[in-house]
């Protein structure tokens, strides 16, 4: 899940310099949305792991 909010951060950046201004935000809010939904998973799998150990 991160390795594709990278990506499309990349695509992001690549789209801003070369002035395509549209997909650039498009590929923003997707890395935004992917890089969010990786945290939430990242930290229940903590909580879980803490509490199975618990």
């Amino acid at each position: 899940m991160l390795k594709w909010a990278l990506i499309f951060l990349v695509v992001a950046l690549i789209a801003a310099v070369f002035g395509f201004g549209g997909i650039a935000a498009a590929a923003t809010d997707i890395a935004r949305i992917l890089f969010i939904i990786f945290l939430v998973l990242f930290l229940v799998s903590l909580v879980m792991g803490l509490m199975r150990r618990g």
